[in-house]
């Protein structure tokens, strides 16, 4: 599968949320035919992304965030933190044209086979409650997402969903957004914290957005340990590979 580059869409905007005063939500009454059917949506899906796909009909508040676009085919910063020790993460571009998508993400993370995944890529060494980077392509009656409801509307039925799990001990949002993407199509942001028995202390970068009847959802987990919190430095590549998803 090539790598290939990904030109700069939008004029780059300010992740809101630092030193940023927050927007206020407003409802927004739901529109939507009783008689109509449901997304058609597939079950299988990995961590997170699983939860947004039972996350999505109905409709209900909305908080927009004004976010950054990653233009650069390449970047690099010194991560480290929650990471176990300091890695140095070189970001390259990856496009999936058969699927339509494309992303940045650490070129030392190999891609990795799992069921449900359509692409996964997990930092090595790390072991159980790994590092990871992972895409769910699938298909949908829909032709954009905010048919499915408004970004804080997903955010607050996907920790509800993350609650739920007897796994999880607490989860809790930390932003919600909005942006622009390839031709206009609205691109979803969630960010939150996770504390599990499975995988410890997580912070989770979520991303989903519609294109050609498919539902396309974006999941990054990276540890954030109190022994080890997430830096500044890492915190900023992983914002980076989270505004580079887009269609193609």
């Amino acid at each position: 599968m090539p790598l290939v580059g990904c030109p700069c869409r939008g004029p780059p905007l300010t992740l809101a949320g630092r030193g940023r005063r927050p927007l206020r939500a407003r409802a927004i009454a739901p529109k939507r035919d009783a008689s109509s059917p449901p997304p058609l949506l597939t079950r299988r899906a990995v961590s997170s992304a699983s939860l947004l796909l039972a996350a999505l009909p109905f409709p209900a508040s909305s908080l927009q965030l004004p976010v950054a676009s990653a233009s650069e085919a390449e970047a690099q910063v010194t991560g480290g933190g929650g990471g176990g020790g300091t890695e140095e993460l070189e970001l390259e571009r990856y496009t999936d044209q058969d699927q339509g998508f494309t992303l940045l993400k650490p070129a030392s993370w190999p891609k990795v086979e799992k069921a449900g995944a359509t692409a996964l890529f997990q930092q090595e060494g790390k072991g159980k409650g790994s590092n990871s980077i992972g895409v769910v392509v699938n298909p949908v009656r829909l032709s954009s997402l905010t048919e499915f409801g408004t970004p804080q509307f997903v955010a607050d039925r996907l920790l509800q969903a993350e609650k739920k799990k007897e796994s999880t001990k607490s989860a809790e949002v930390i932003s919600v957004g909005e942006r622009s993407g390839h031709g206009g199509l609205k691109v979803y942001e969630i960010e939150y914290s996770l504390d599990s028995t499975r995988g410890g202390m997580k912070r989770i970068f979520s991303a989903a957005f519609v294109a050609t009847k498919k539902l396309y959802l974006l999941n990054i987990a990276y540890s954030d340990s109190q022994e080890k919190p997430l830096d500044s430095q890492t915190r900023t590549v992983l914002e980076q590979v989270l505004h580079s998803f887009d269609s193609v």
